[in-house]
């Protein structure tokens, strides 16, 4: 009996890491698109711990149940890994665990998401039961001995875990989690990210405020642009809406290329088209966010502070004070309120809204639900109930800041029957463009009642308006850019035109619309308004990473999570570093095309690297509230 169960543990181990090898050589052809012999050996090492760990330590009777709950767990979370990749272009990590919770609310885009060869990493498990018949017959091998096998698997794991160190040691000066991952391999990428995260807790201070601060300084100064206009006292237009209210608009998975695009002679986008050309519009603008997606659009909005990429910031620092726009605005008598249809907990804006210290916040029950789509009411119910908050404060004379955060053209982008809008060209009918189309054609129509109402109520006339789209709507993975391209007669660009979101800020009694092709991103929002209400961002001491957009000719901003950290767009170029600067790729803006000479952004490249760090060391050191 006891030859039996030896014969069995030998031949469950050569399987399993046989079998987890596999797995993990597809999931690198699914991520990277690229297996080269080096790679697979780092992932073969980083697997034998695993399998030897088993071997050498757990009792014989039960190992076999060790190999397989091991097979199954790996099986999880490389089919896990795989559609996170999917569905958000990065490798997953530990960190990400923190957001298993939000999968329940967003269920139907995960299930969107799933593709029938992501199950390719269950195929060995659904023959588990045929192989384990085999297995059971078997009487192990004839060349092993019984006296050296272990010290073989102990020295081998040895062996092992050296290359394993090895290959950690070498990603880590590479910036791009792409490429550091495709380097070490996922499972040692998985061990370098939990070292570091034990070793510097992402959301623990490492220096105090006060030094946080000079390092900002420091990297301000390290800018390769000084911009004569920026410095000019008073800025253009400070205080030209002081005293308006103010309504923010976020706008769910909304591209800019939508806007003054026609399908078959239908304005896809009528109600911002009208927008545009009645208010400052900003086609030049770039999502930021990190983690936490949505939420992070809503946080560096009214921050002007970068994401850290490592974590949902509504998550890892609700816990702040966070300086902010509602606080700004509060001094000056302000109220402040946010409006969304989901629930509160979603993306912890549970902590985020205290964080920024909104007044009030108006979650999912204070909405009609007409089941729009899985998230609850339609955006029509969103500005219809809100309207009632903001009617209440016009009749008070109390001035407000209300944020609103759209969700009916969310992903899957499905939108009832009798609320679709649009028909879009049979080409296209019955994919995700068709779908994603005819989502944003309705949030644009929803937008248009809001406007109607703030017109008949009279606010309209005494209100900055401002709307912008929080990130990217097409899934690369879904879309071919050429097949987009001949489909809206543009030239759409996979990463550029999927990363452009549109801005629109529109000030009272505003008639004539003005373009503004100065390239901005997300965290620009904030320092923009600020300006044009009044608000000196330096008098009050506000630290902050983006630009008053109209009063600025050169810009360059710094990208992390949906690109690689590292990555930044300026006035000319998209940059994504490749292991570090000089195997980095440059794309024009204006043409699309590969830029070769790339020496000239190194400034650029250096100086986002040190404006990004130091955006966290400052978050870092926030006092609690």
């Amino acid at each position: 009996m006891n030859i039996h169960w030896k014969a069995w543990g030998k031949s469950l181990f050569l399987l399993t890491t046989l079998l987890l090898l596999a797995k993990l050589v597809i999931l690198r052809y699914f991520l990277f698109q690229e297996i080269q012999f080096i790679h697979i050996i780092y992932d073969f090492t980083a697997i034998i711990i695993l399998t030897a760990i088993i071997e050498l330590l757990i009792p014989i009777r039960i190992k076999k149940y060790a190999y397989w709950d091991l097979n199954i767990l790996v099986s999880v979370i490389l089919f896990a890994a795989t559609l996170y990749y999917q569905h958000f272009g990065n490798v997953a990590t530990y960190t990400t665990l923190q957001q298993l919770h939000q999968l329940l609310q967003i269920k139907s885009s995960v299930k969107s998401t799933i593709e029938p060869v992501d199950f390719v990493y269950f195929i060995d498990l659904i023959l588990a039961f045929p192989l384990s018949f085999y297995l059971k017959k078997y009487k192990g091998y004839p060349l092993q001995s019984k006296s050296l096998w272990k010290p073989a698997i102990a020295l081998m794991a040895l062996l092992c875990f050296g290359i394993s160190w090895m290959s950690i040691k070498g990603g880590q000066p590479i910036s791009n989690e792409l490429k550091r991952a495709e380097y070490q391999g996922f499972l040692n990428y998985q061990a370098d990210v939990i070292w570091n995260g034990v070793k510097e807790n992402p959301t623990a201070a490492t220096m105090s405020l006060a030094d946080a601060k000079t390092q900002i300084h420091e990297a301000k100064a390290s800018s390769p642009y000084k911009d004569p206009i920026a410095t000019k006292t008073p800025p253009q237009l400070f205080a030209s809406e002081k005293g308006k209210n103010l309504i923010v608009v976020q706008l769910e998975a909304f591209q800019n290329f939508a806007i003054h695009l026609s399908l078959n002679g239908q304005e896809i986008t009528p109600i911002l088209n009208k927008l545009a050309d009645e208010s400052y519009y900003f086609p030049h603008v770039f999502q930021q966010i990190g983690q936490g997606n949505t939420s992070d659009a809503e946080f560096m909005s009214n921050t002007s502070l970068y994401p850290t990429g490592t974590v949902a910031m509504s998550t890892g620092f609700g816990d702040r004070a966070m300086p902010s726009l509602p606080k700004l605005l509060q001094n000056l008598n302000y109220q402040a309120d946010t409006f969304h249809v989901n629930d509160v907990s979603f993306w912890d804006r549970i902590k985020l809204y205290p964080a920024l210290n909104f007044d009030h916040y108006y979650d999912k029950p204070f909405y009609v639900n007409d089941h729009f789509n899985s998230f609850g009411a339609s955006d029509e119910n969103l500005y219809k109930e809100g309207m009632t908050i903001l009617t209440d404060l016009q009749t008070k004379n109390k001035p407000f800041y209300a944020q609103f955060v759209t969700v009916s053209s969310h992903f899957p982008f499905t939108i009832p029957q009798e609320r679709k809008r649009i028909t879009v060209q049979d080409s296209i009918k019955g994919t995700q463009l068709d779908d994603y189309i005819t989502a944003i054609n309705y949030t644009d129509y929803a937008l248009g009642t809001f406007i109607d109402q703030l017109k008949a109520s009279g606010l309209w006339d005494n209100t900055i308006f401002v709307a912008y789209g929080d990130h990217f709507g097409l899934q690369p993975q879904d879309n071919d850019p050429k097949v987009t391209s001949d489909a809206l007669g543009i030239n759409y660009d996979p990463l550029i035109s999927k990363m452009n979101i549109p801005l629109f800020i529109h000030v009272p009694g505003q008639t004539k619309g003005q373009v503004i092709n100065q390239v901005g991103g997300q965290l620009d929002i904030m320092p923009t308004i600020a300006n044009l209400m009044g608000i000196s961002l330096k008098d009050n001491k506000f630290v902050h990473f983006g630009h008053d957009l109209l009063n600025i000719t050169h810009n360059v901003l710094g990208e992390r999570y949906y690109m690689p950290t590292g990555s930044f767009f300026n006035d000319e170029i998209m940059f994504v570093p490749g292991k570090g600067f000089d195997d980095g790729k440059a794309t024009s803006l204006a043409t699309f095309q590969p830029v070769t000479d790339i020496e000239k952004y190194r400034a650029d490249y250096d100086y986002i690297l040190k404006l990004m760090q130091s955006s966290d060391e400052y978050v870092k050191a926030l006092p609690k509230r």
